[in-house]
C-alpha cells in the first residue's frame, strides 16, 4: 500500500505579534518586534525584565466563561488557535466522524501554577488548594480541553520534548496519519512561560538575555548575542491525509513531507551539532528531498552562544558549501522563544513563507 501523503489545510496562531495568523505574518514581514517589558508580574527583582507577551487577548471571545475559569492561560491560547485553524481549514465538524479527528499538542501545561498553590498549601493547609488545580496544571488537559471544546474524539495526547516539542507534535501527527490512525489531526503547541518561576529558573543559569533594549535584545546568530527571550502563545495546524483533504475540497496550503528525530545524549543544556545534522538528514530522506532542493531554512536560532554555534555547524554539515547560499532566518528575533510552542508557530511561519514567496527577516 502506498504511503499516505499528509497536507496542511488550516492555521491558527496567537503570538506576541497579534491575535490572528494575519497579524502574525504582517508583523514578521515588516520586521516588527513583539518583545517588550514584562507586565504579567513584578520583575523589579529579576535580571531579565522583557519577554514576548500576548497583548489584548480575551479568552472569553473563544470559549465559555466556565471553561475559561477551569483552564490555564496556555489552554486558552490553544483553544483559540485551534478554533482559528479549524475555521481556516473550512473543517465542518458536523460532517466529520469525530473519532477520526485527533489532537496532539506540545505544552508544559500550567505547571507554573504549582508555585502559587504551593504557597497556599504552606500557609493555609491542604484543604485550601484550588480544586481545579489538576485541570489547569496537567499538560494532558490542554489537548483534552481543545477536544472537549471542539467535540473531537480521536487520538489525544500531549508531549514535551523541550524546544523540539512543537515540531515533535507535527512529526508525531505525521506518523499517525500515515499509519491510518486518523483522517485529521489538530497538531501544534501552546505555552505560558512568561511566569516568575520560568524567568527565574532560566535566568539563574544565564540563558536569558538581560538586555534592556526590548526591540534588539534577541539577536540570533549575531556575534554579540546575549541569550534568548521567552515568548508565549500558541500555534495550531490542521493536518490531514491528502485523500481526505481532496475529498472534502479543503484548501491545501502545503505538504508535510517528512520528519527526522535524534537525541544528543551529550549534555543537559549544550547541544551537539552532529546529532542535529542526523535529524536534518533523516527529515530530508523521509521527504525524498535532496539538500540542493532546500530553498530556505527557518532556524531554531535562539540567540544563545551555544545553540547558534551548534546549529550553524549542523547546517554546514548537511548542506556543505551551499549552506552559505541558503537563506536562513529566525522568527525568535521578533516573538521570542515560545518553548513547547516554538516549532509549531515557526512551522506556520514557514507555510506562510511558501504561500507568499516572502522570507521574514532576522531583525537583530
Amino acid at each position: 500500500m502506498p504511503e499516505r501523503r499528509v497536507v496542511i489545510t488550516g492555521l491558527g496562531a496567537i503570538t506576541p505579534l497579534g491575535l490572528t495568523v494575519e497579524d502574525f505574518w504582517d508583523g514578521l514581514i515588516k520586521g516588527r518586534s513583539g518583545i517588550g517589558p514584562i507586565t504579567l508580574f513584578d520583575v523589579s527583582a529579576y535580571p531579565t525584565k522583557i519577554a514576548g507577551e500576548v497583548k489584548g487577548f480575551d479568552p472569553a471571545n473563544h470559549m465559555s466563561l466556565k471553561r475559561v475559569d477551569r483552564t490555564a492561560r496556555c489552554t486558552h491560547f490553544a483553544i483559540a488557535a485551534a478554533r482559528m485553524a479549524v475555521e481556516s481549514a473550512r473543517l465542518d465538524m458536523s460532517r466529520e466522524a469525530p473519532e477520526r479527528i485527533g489532537t496532539i499538542i506540545a505544552t508544559s501545561g500550567g505547571v507554573a501554577l504549582l508555585v502559587d498553590q504551593g504557597e497556599v498549601l504552606k500557609k493555609r493547609g491542604p484543604t485550601r488548594i484550588d480544586p481545579l488545580l489538576i485541570t489547569k496544571m496537567a499538560s494532558s488537559m490542554v489537548p483534552a480541553q481543545v477536544a472537549l471544546e471542539l467535540g473531537v474524539k480521536g487520538l489525544n495526547s500531549s508531549l514535551n520534548s523541550a524546544c523540539a516539542s512543537g515540531s515533535d507534535a507535527l512529526a508525531t501527527a505525521l506518523s499517525h496519519l500515515r499509519l491510518g490512525h486518523a483522517d485529521v489531526i489538530i497538531a501544534g503547541g501552546a505555552e505560558m512561560q512568561v511566569t516568575p518561576i520560568a524567568i527565574a529558573s532560566i535566568g539563574v543559569v544565564r540563558a536569558l538575555s538581560q538586555d534592556t533594549n526590548s526591540e534588539k535584545a534577541c539577536r540570533p546568530f549575531d556575534l554579540n548575542r546575549t541569550g534568548f527571550i521567552f515568548g508565549e502563545g500558541a500555534g495550531m495546524l490542521i493536518l490531514e491525509t491528502e485523500e481526505h483533504a481532496r475529498q472534502r475540497g479543503a484548501p491545501v496550503l502545503a505538504e508535510l513531507a517528512g520528519a527526522g528525530w535524534s537525541f544528543d545524549a551529550y549534555n543537559e543544556t549544550a547541544p551537539d551539532a552532529e546529532q542535529q545534522a542526523v535529524a536534518m538528514r533523516m527529515a530530508l530522506k523521509d521527504a525524498g528531498i535532496l539538500p540542493d532542493e532546500v530553498d530556505y531554512i527557518n532556524a531554531h536560532g535562539t540567540g544563545t552562544r551555544l545553540n547558534d554555534t551548534a546549529e550553524t555547524r549542523a547546517i554546514k554539515m548537511v548542506f556543505g558549501e551551499r549552506a552559505y547560499r541558503i537563506p536562513i532566518s529566525s522568527n525568535k528575533s521578533m516573538i521570542g522563544h515560545l518553548a513547547c510552542a516554538a516549532g509549531a508557530v515557526e512551522a506556520i511561519a514557514s507555510v506562510l513563507t511558501i504561500q507568499n514567496g516572502t522570507i521574514p527577516p532576522t531583525i537583530n
